[in-house]
């Protein structure tokens, strides 16, 4: 078990006590790059080609060369064994930026280097949550219009996040014009007759890489599964409702906005999704 932990940056591994971005880098000045956060299962990184293809596809839409990702699902293993976590649950943040350049809101010059970080951290799971559900609250969604980039701009999702916490609840559900978008750091789903409902994909939330997994349980189970639009003022007619996320995996909801759902348990379409989401990342 190294001393120090070790990060990535610059294209190798140093000790984080090293680690040194430049004020002028982009990611600080403008909030100008993207990240992702990739789950290690003992090693065995969840949805990794997911992951990346979507780190591609944010780096894409703000104008970045995608090479900046290349490598980076060959590395992510080293990253967890020099930090002792190869064994170990885990997650992987890795964020890029455009870059450090003397600051000006036009793109720097042609040539300047990504800044490309990641580091690895021990994860304990919250089984004890996942077992008894959590209470969220709703929230205006006041984000910009383009929230299917994963950006590092995140001071609403923060702010949301931070009145849940301040409410006594697991998590701020997004709402705008009247209809349900997503979670401060998770897709939400209902249970209406027996199907699955989220939101369509759209500029408006992030496509959830968990949530693509959910779906295919979904078909292989002959749960119904469908993406509409939700409305807020449907939400009483919900028999169950949950969040999912490369951290919670498939968290029940049992309450919103002090408003039971169901009879505020985790109801049995959630928990046979939960048990199935479990098979495939802990194989006997």
């Amino acid at each position: 078990m190294p001393g120090e932990e070790s990060v990535y940056l610059g294209g190798g591994f140093i000790p984080r006590g090293k680690a040194a971005i430049s004020p002028l880098d982009r990611g600080f000045i403008f909030a100008d790059g993207v990240y992702e956060v990739i789950r290690s299962y003992g090693g065995l990184l969840f949805e990794l080609d997911a992951h990346i293809e979507r780190l591609r596809r944010s780096l894409r839409e703000i104008r970045m060369e995608q090479g900046a990702a290349d490598g980076l699902g060959e590395m992510f293993p080293e990253l967890l064994e020099r930090n002792g976590l190869s064994g170990s649950e885990a997650l992987i943040y890795v964020q890029i930026t455009r870059g450090a350049a003397p600051r000006a809101h036009l793109f720097p010059a042609a040539g300047t280097a990504p800044t490309v970080y990641a580091h690895a951290v021990q994860f304990d799971p919250p089984f004890e949550l996942r077992d008894r559900g959590i209470p969220v609250i709703l929230v205006p969604d006041t984000r910009w219009s383009r929230c299917d980039i994963k950006s590092i701009a995140l001071l609403p999702n923060v702010l949301a996040r931070q009145m849940a916490e301040d409410a006594g609840a697991g998590e701020a559900v997004f709402v705008r014009n009247g209809t349900v978008t997503e979670g401060s750091a998770s897709t939400f789903c209902a249970v209406f007759s027996g199907t699955v409902v989220t939101h369509p994909e759209s500029n408006l939330l992030l496509p959830g890489i968990t949530k693509k997994v959910v779906f295919d349980i979904c078909a292989r189970a002959g749960i119904p599964a469908a993406e509409r639009p939700v409305r807020e003022d449907e939400l009483y007619r919900a028999s169950e409702m949950m969040v999912l996320s490369t951290s919670r995996e498939v968290m029940p909801v049992v309450s919103v906005d002090g408003m039971k759902v169901g009879d505020g348990t985790p109801g049995h379409i959630t928990k046979k999704i939960q048990a199935a989401f479990h098979t495939i990342n802990h194989p006997a």
